[in-house]
């Protein structure tokens, strides 16, 4: 393929004017350090900030901080670090190249550049996309596992060595950052956790307090002053791009983007207030900064994400492979307002409106030019799950709430942790299959696999394990009975 044929900065003037970014690449420097350069941050975060910089003429732009796939990176820097977002609309698609990337890094081949960059005054704002187990966190805990073998390795090779983690990048260009006495820096989770901003805080602190570093003491101190954690809610559905994409992003530009990506109309950012450095005025382009995030983060995690997990597992029983398939079977728009309506009472009372909520993910989900695979949302789903529903069936079990919903989707996780097909994603695949070795006793079965999720309460619940495994056989007829 001919740069004449790429998607770069020498093409961008071929390009109709409403397919061009809001923002000149041209004018933007790096003032934001990004870790995770998959297609979610580029429909979400990206799309913020180059609307920010558009709006206020400040030059915000972002380097994006690949932590393994080198060959992404250099796909981008290929394309001038331009890619296309489609938005899938019901009636009718919308492509236009995004703009506000303005470098791209490998995390390991780029240590020196990634670290330089996390110590400049310039860099303000470092957000990070790397999903829950980027964040290494110990069940029982909460904190940094640092008895993982990645993160024992990291803190064995910092400062100097290679690391493989983001949370010892992380922890070690911010210590740089405090030695040179650079000013304070914002770190914001854009994943999908509760309390967000304090988990990534928290494993950031351990990591620097299990380092042998001398003045790990000090480097404690001045983050203290000078480094900020606040708490966001993300929400954007964003499919694993296809061959049937590229080839759509081709047909709208004239050109070839490698890393086209595709996400509904929707999207919204919720931040907390609490920054202590300067940032994008990502308000000027419809994102929230209010006190506490949590009721939206609940609200999210609990209802959206907790319905996307169930309609996954149960939608993998039922032979189907996409969201809005799962929609259109008889018990799909039922299983996502049953769960809301289960759930709802776990939520805060000055969060966004239950019913109200459900009635927007129906609309969604059922979109039919969206095709989110129901694979990629039940990938690593021994971490998902312990945040979207194992909190709510808790609370609920422990008021004396009936919980019918979350046992339903419950039974369709632990049905799908025996199947031998393709090598799952899941870290804890091989723990979760060894609990089928007493298969013929479906009760322990459900306790065991509570106890590698952590859940060793829940697993001590007959109540709850009975009415799980009872679910079974209907299930291995491929039957949601709901």
């Amino acid at each position: 393929m001919s740069a004449d044929d790429q998607l770069s900065r020498a093409t961008l003037p071929r390009l109709a004017p409403e397919l061009r970014p809001a923002v000149d690449p041209a004018e933007l420097r790096t003032r934001i350090v990004h870790f995770g350069l998959g297609a979610f941050h580029r429909a979400h975060q990206a799309v913020y900030t180059e609307h920010a910089a558009a709006r206020s003429g400040e030059p915000w732009g972002i380097t994006a901080v690949a932590p393994r796939s080198a060959g992404t990176v250099r796909a981008l820097r290929s394309q001038d670090c331009l890619y296309s977002l489609t938005e899938r609309r019901p009636d009718g698609h919308r492509t236009r190249v995004v703009g506000s990337v303005v470098g791209a890094l490998a995390m390991g081949p780029d240590a020196g550049a990634v670290d330089a960059l996390l110590a400049d005054p310039e860099v303000t704002v470092v957000t990070l996309t790397v999903t829950e187990k980027g964040y290494h966190r110990s069940p029982a805990t909460g904190g940094l596992d640092t008895t993982a073998g990645p993160v024992a390795a990291d803190l064995a090779a910092a400062p100097d060595g290679p690391l493989t983690t983001v949370v010892g990048r992380l922890a070690t260009g911010l210590a740089a950052r405090m030695r040179a006495g650079a000013p304070p820096v914002d770190v914001v989770s854009c994943d999908n956790m509760a309390d967000n901003g304090a988990a990534l805080a928290r494993v950031v602190h351990d990591f620097v307090r299990a380092s042998a570093w001398p003045d790990r003491a000090e480097i404690l101190d001045r983050m203290a002053g000078a480094v900020t954690f606040p708490a966001a809610v993300v929400d954007r559905i964003v499919p694993a791009t296809g061959e049937a994409d590229r080839a759509a992003a081709v047909a709208a530009l004239g050109v070839q983007d490698a890393l086209a990506v595709t996400g509904e109309p929707y999207r919204q950012w919720v931040l907390e207030d609490s920054f202590a450095a300067p940032r994008p005025p990502w308000e000027l382009d419809g994102a929230l900064f209010v006190p506490d995030v949590a009721p939206y983060q609940l609200t999210k995690l609990r209802l959206l994400n907790g319905s996307h997990s169930a309609l996954a597992h149960l939608g993998e029983v039922a032979g189907l492979t996409t969201i809005a398939g799962t929609m259109a079977a008889d018990w799909g728009e039922r299983l996502v307002r049953a769960l809301c309506a289960e759930v709802s009472p776990t939520l805060p009372a000055d969060g966004p409106d239950p019913v109200a909520y459900a009635d927007d993910l129906v609309v969604r989900f059922r979109n039919p030019a969206m095709h989110h695979l129901l694979r990629q949302i039940g990938s690593d789903a021994s971490l998902k799950i312990t945040e979207r529903w194992l909190p709510a069936l808790r609370e609920l079990r422990a008021r004396g709430a009936s919980t019918p919903v979350l046992e339903l989707a419950l039974a369709a996780w632990a049905h799908g942790t025996r199947r031998a097909a393709a090598p799952p994603s899941d870290p804890a695949a091989e723990a979760l299959a060894a609990c089928w070795r007493s298969a013929d006793r479906p009760v322990e079965t459900v306790r065991a696999l509570l106890r590698v999720l952590g859940a060793g309460d829940l697993a001590d619940d007959d109540a709850l394990t009975t009415a799980v495994a009872d679910r079974f056989p209907a299930l291995d007829a491929g039957r949601v009975d709901i």
